[in-house]
């Protein structure tokens, strides 16, 4: 048998052993049988809230377990097989094939585990706001953040995640001037985290009737959904003002006939929310304030972050509005990189498209360096 490939075995299968004990996978399936059986009493939904929270710790718990079962049965056929080669050696050229396969299959799967638990933070785990707003640009910016907000539409619905258009404004002409996702799913934040900053689109604009090359930027931001995993203290009587006004936008029963929308400014901070994409005013609250929680949150952390990188020296991370962090570049070359980790991807339609994951990926790797 190839000696390369069966140190590569031994490599992976020591990397998914430690996989399993560092996420206790005993512990992750006896919580698993604890929950549904407290799913499965009669008076479950009598307390819909409740349910729900119970429903999505399952949800948090399968998300670890299920991919980390599916490594350790792939690896038990990986091993079923190394043995037949080894007890075979006429039979072992005809599995090399074959195993190459399973070993390249686990260790990508064995990676994108790995990275999973580099997301440790308590907000990592959370569902996330993605805020994207047009920069400079005029018109052609506008189309630039609506195609981000494509993006990650389509990446959330690629990695099956719920997406959910929190509020949107359209622009004039084309595209938007800003909108808001709520992205649910498992570690849907610790993912996402890494988009914050400005996006640079180069191309042919198609609004410029000379086709002329355009610059256009759009800021993305990105905030966790803090649910009722971490609390925010916030003095709604005395630090925000709200707002009310009619809704804009297309459609809707109550949309442009009630003033359902809501707007939270936080005065001490000058920190600014707004929703109108739910049937009423307080659902439209409800929304706005956990979008305001979640900011408030993240602007301690950004805050305690550039502090400690202040006492060491170096530069903090680049958070909404800050320096470019993406290039996608269509004209004259064609190419989509990443300015922190250099990852570079030679075709950006795809990229536009939804194919995300390969710069998210890396991102999370650079973050370990950082």
């Amino acid at each position: 048998m190839d000696q390369d490939l069966a140190a590569r075995a031994d490599a992976v299968f020591a990397r998914i052993t430690n996989l399993k004990d560092s996420l206790d996978h005993a512990a992750l399936t006896a919580q698993v049988k604890e929950i549904n059986a407290e799913m499965a009493a009669p008076t479950f939904w009598d307390d819909q809230e409740a349910a729900q929270k119970v429903v999505k710790r399952l949800s948090n718990v399968q998300g670890v377990l299920k991919p980390l079962d599916e490594l350790l049965e792939l690896r038990g056929d990986a091993e079923a097989y190394l043995e037949l080669a080894a007890e075979d050696p006429e039979e072992a050229e005809a599995l090399s094939g074959d195993l190459r396969e399973m070993i390249a299959e686990l260790e990508r799967k064995t990676d994108a585990m790995e990275l999973r638990q580099v997301m440790s933070a308590p907000e990592d785990r959370c569902d996330a706001f993605v805020q994207i707003q047009a920069g400079e640009g005029g018109t052609d910016a506008a189309d630039w953040a609506a195609m981000l907000l494509r993006m990650y539409q389509r990446w959330g619905e690629r990695e099956g995640y719920k997406i959910e258009l929190v509020e949107s404004s359209e622009a004039e002409e084309a595209g938007i001037r800003s909108a808001i996702l709520r992205v649910s799913g498992d570690h849907a934040f610790g993912y996402l985290k890494g988009e914050s900053g400005q996006h640079r689109l180069i191309r042919i604009s198609p609004f410029d009737g000379a086709g002329r090359r355009q610059t256009s930027f759009a800021a993305v931001d990105v905030t966790p959904d803090l649910g009722d995993e971490i609390k925010v203290d916030v003095d709604y009587a005395q630090d925000v003002r709200e707002d009310t006004m009619r809704a804009g936008g297309a459609g809707g029963q109550h949309v442009n006939k009630t003033e359902s929308a809501i707007r939270l400014t936080h005065l001490p901070t000058g920190t600014v929310v707004q929703c109108q994409s739910q049937r009423s005013q307080h659902q439209n609250r409800a929304h706005a304030r956990k979008m305001l929680e979640a900011k408030l949150y993240q602007m301690e952390v950004e805050k305690r972050e550039a502090d400690n990188a202040a006492r060491r020296g170096e530069k903090s991370k680049i958070g909404f509005g800050g320096e470019t962090i993406r290039n996608y570049v269509l004209h004259p070359d064609r190419f989509a990189k990443d300015t922190r980790t250099n990852f570079r991807a030679t075709n950006p339609d795809a990229v536009i498209d939804g194919e995300l994951q390969p710069f998210i990926d890396a991102y999370l790797r650079w973050s370990i360096g950082e």
